[in-house]
């Protein structure tokens, strides 16, 4: 069991925050399947603070998915300390702090990975948040802003002395964005610099691959990303192969069954007309390598 300060999970398996795919639909389905832990969408600190109601629709939940993690992202530790508050009353079960976000549209107002540039905002917005925060607070970062000024064992270590609960580690630096390899030594140095658990991320796509990174870093628990769309069995695989029983590799039947369910959650979360274009895209991801 993974434990995040106080609260317990079922087991070490964490599904990543992604834009356009963690919605509440999906996380019901990773959920379903073995994740211990799911997190939402990446929720905006301001408009939370704004009261917008689509920025809030991002954290609505369903108790068939907790335990919850709502991650949010800014830059101004009061409007992320106003915003964490928002989160913890819409029932989040886990707080999480975006510094690891490449994208341009987050990095160009300071947040994301831009905060890796300046450790006494880091501080500051962990610290602030921890004030006013009752539940486990963690924070995903990446291993930097550019291969030149590697800082995650540092920025990990000022986390633990803010109050941080956890931290999530993706080893590739913000200005390679996914364009190379992760690194996963970078994840074990992490390791050895703190107490808090070190959840790893970046480049597992088969069950396999989740347990040797725990073997190579020692981190405490594996966060799947983009492995886990068009294969959210993924999760039950990992746990399966954890215990030594063999991977569940679903046949064309449950494929179908599957895809069935998630367009009739996105159709009860976003009516037919935007689900049938959302599932669009996801038809590619789940049919990806099969024959014909």
């Amino acid at each position: 069991m993974l434990r995040i300060g106080h609260l317990g999970l079922e087991n070490f398996v964490i599904m990543a925050p992604m834009a356009g795919i963690t919605n509440l639909p999906f996380r019901l389905m990773v959920k379903k399947l073995g994740a211990g832990l799911v997190t939402t969408e990446m929720v905006s600190a301001m408009g939370l603070t704004l009261d917008k109601k689509k920025t809030y629709d991002y954290m609505r939940s369903d108790p068939r998915e907790k335990p919850l993690a709502v991650q949010i992202f800014g830059s101004s530790p009061d409007v992320m300390a106003r915003a964490a508050q928002r989160a913890v009353n819409a029932g989040a079960d886990v707080l999480d702090i975006n510094m690891g976000c490449p994208v341009k549209k987050v990095t160009k107002t300071g947040a994301g990975a831009s905060l890796l540039r300046d450790d006494k905002r880091v501080a500051a917005i962990v610290s602030a948040v921890r004030r006013v925060c009752p539940i486990p607070l963690t924070v995903k970062i990446r291993a930097g802003w550019s291969p030149e000024k590697p800082v995650a064992g540092e920025i990990a270590r000022l986390v633990e002395d803010c109050g941080g609960d956890a931290v999530t580690v993706h080893p590739r630096f913000a200005t390679q964005s996914y364009s190379v390899r992760a690194d996963w030594r970078l994840i074990g140095q992490v390791k050895d610099r703190v107490k808090i658990p070190v959840i790893g991320n970046g480049d597992i796509f088969e069950p396999s691959q989740a347990l040797q990174m725990m073997r190579q870093t020692g981190c405490d628990g594996v966060m799947v990303g983009r492995g886990a769309i068009g294969n959210p069995w993924i999760f039950k695989q990992i746990l399966h192969l954890a215990q030594g029983l063999p991977v569940p590799r679903p046949d064309l039947d449950e494929r179908r069954s599957l895809l069935t369910e998630h367009y009739r959650l996105l159709s009860n979360a976003m009516g037919g007309k935007r689900a049938a274009r959302a599932m669009r895209g996801l038809l590619l991801w789940y049919t990806k390598g099969l024959p014909h």
